[in-house]
């Protein structure tokens, strides 16, 4: 006789790991046309979401006890797992006309959940293939909880995908889409940062539509609190892996952070004026919405890094501008086919880069003890 608990998990949200997310019958069921979705999350280019792999055995090795206190207390919370059941539709779900959504707005909408679907399953394969390589239980613990956490929020967007009647084929992704090798202490920084300012980008719109709830063009936005604490946890556990060797945030290594820094900073700000309409519908300023998360996210990496960067220097956001005209006249240019157009704005690019990066870091002493609770 079968016991109840082997019975398979219908929707990824109730999944208590990762592997019966990933086996839910929201991830397996047929859409309507998933090519053109898939296509685009396949896409490999500095603004889209990558896959990554790393020096496995390095991460298996760490030793937590620097940290065991703080690190237990984040794992129990993690086991906790408040938001089990949470991300699916319910009766909060509201019907979207999708055939009567304004074009522009739409196309833009459904590449931001294309993108986000797919940076979310970036972490999920990441954080699972850690999980089912390493020995060291407490690492293995925490990468099988995080893996848990993106398959449902990768989950949860394919199916508002799926209502515009396309979703990205996230098993097919795992096998075709190139991976980039990081580094561990590059994978540190990158992913730190990419979750906590993915709690910044949340927080700062599910704030601003829940005192403008006119603008909530779409109900996936009410998912937005739950969702964003997940990334903060998730931040946490990696600034907790950087306190565990205190030469990945001195020497040259300040450097190495600056960069990331700037990188992540830059991208978001890039990517985000290539979709006016969707922060239109949104009723936000794109520069005031970069400002505002940049800011949230530089005040939470004081946990953990030695510095951040100057947003209110007078060189930043011109700095911005320029890196995001070249990067339009660089699409244009590729769209076109011209090449020497599209030589000169990669340089552009490079020099409004440079520009941004040589810009004065504002030196920080982290505290002794890490960790941090949402607070926004």
């Amino acid at each position: 006789m079968k016991d109840v608990h082997d019975a398979p998990v219908v929707h990824s949200a109730d999944a208590t790991n990762v592997e019966d997310a990933l086996e839910a019958g929201n991830y397996r069921q047929a859409v309507i046309d998933s090519e053109s979705a898939t296509a685009v999350a396949m896409r490999n280019t500095l603004l889209t979401p990558r896959f990554y792999t790393t020096d496995f055995d390095k991460l298996d090795a760490i030793d937590v006890s620097p940290v065991r206190k703080d690190w237990d207390k984040l794992i129990a919370q993690m086991k906790s797992d408040p938001n089990r059941g949470h991300f699916k539709k319910n009766e909060d779900w509201d019907h979207i006309d999708w055939d009567g959504m304004e074009p522009k707005l739409k196309a833009e909408f459904i590449d931001f959940l294309i993108s986000s679907c797919t940076a979310e399953f970036s972490g999920c394969v990441l954080y699972k293939e850690m999980k089912r390589r390493g020995n060291n239980e407490d690492i293995t613990t925490l990468f099988q909880l995080m893996a848990r956490d993106e398959a449902r929020h990768a989950g949860f967007i394919n199916d508002a995908l799926r209502e515009a009647g396309i979703a990205v084929n996230l098993g097919f992704l795992t096998q075709a889409k190139k991976y980039t090798y990081f580094q561990p202490k590059f994978i540190y920084y990158a992913t730190y940062l990419s979750e906590k300012i993915g709690y910044a980008r949340y927080i700062t719109i599910f704030r601003h539509l829940e005192a403008h709830p006119e603008h909530r063009f779409h109900p996936i936005f009410k998912w937005f609190k739950e969702w964003c604490n997940d990334e903060f946890s998730h931040g946490e556990a990696f600034a907790l892996l950087m306190k565990t060797d205190p030469k990945l945030t001195s020497g040259i290594n300040r450097y190495w952070i600056k960069f990331f820094l700037t990188a992540v900073y830059a991208t978001m700000y890039v990517r985000d004026h290539q979709r006016p309409a969707f922060h239109e519908a949104l009723g936000v300023d794109t520069d005031w919405y970069g400002q505002e998360v940049f800011r949230k996210t530089s005040e939470i990496s004081k946990q953990v890094f030695p510095l951040t960067l100057d947003i209110d220097h007078p060189r930043w956001m011109p700095g911005l501008k320029a890196l995001q005209r070249a990067n339009a006249d660089l699409a244009e240019a590729v769209e076109k086919k011209q090449f020497f157009r599209g030589l000169g704005a990669r340089v552009r690019a490079a020099a409004a880069f440079i520009g941004l990066f040589t810009i004065p870091a504002v030196p920080n002493d982290p505290p002794v003890s890490t960790r941090l609770e949402p607070a926004y």
